[in-house]
């Protein structure tokens, strides 16, 4: 199978890691009320995968997953339990593995930094924090209205007060 997007799984990629992904059985320790084999059947580990890769290379939430690859709220299920696994960790480390193997790492030379600050030119593009609501700071000042006036007058053309 050709790749056609980054989120979609080869078949060489798969042979690689399908034996990574935990089989899904049931616990002993508990009480079914279904029998073996009821309910509905899981969704296939490949193409959770592929759901899984297409969330996080296109970074859009996981309720918008288009419905070609399923449910997202299982999706995500999947996600939290194969990361508590440590799949991704071990296909990590597998991936390195076989990059050193085709190309070589030179472990002697590594290097690693990070930084995180605020981006200072944002806050023009994307307006006030929506959390600010009610604070004094940003309040708008109060209308500025006629008063009334303490003569009032009557149709006779009388004044009274």
């Amino acid at each position: 199978m050709r790749q056609k997007n980054s989120w979609e799984i080869t078949d060489g990629f798969w042979e690689e890691v399908k034996y990574l992904i935990p089989k899904k059985g049931r616990d002993g320790n508990k009480e079914y009320k279904r029998k073996p084999g009821g309910g509905r059947k899981p969704m296939e580990p490949r193409k959770v995968l592929e759901a899984i890769f297409y969330v996080l290379r296109t970074g859009i939430m996981w309720k918008a997953l288009p419905k070609e690859f399923g449910s997202s709220s299982s999706v995500h299920r999947y996600f939290m339990l194969w990361c508590d696994e440590g799949v991704f960790l071990q296909m990590w480390q597998l991936g390195l593995e076989r990059y050193d193997e085709v190309c070589g790492i030179d472990w002697s030379w590594l290097c690693g930094d990070s930084c995180s600050t605020k981006a200072p030119l944002a806050q023009e593009s994307v307006g006030r924090n929506p959390t600010d609501r009610g604070k004094n700071g940003g309040q708008t000042p109060p209308a500025h209205r006629r008063q009334r006036s303490s003569i009032v007058h009557s149709d006779n053309g009388g004044e009274s007060s």
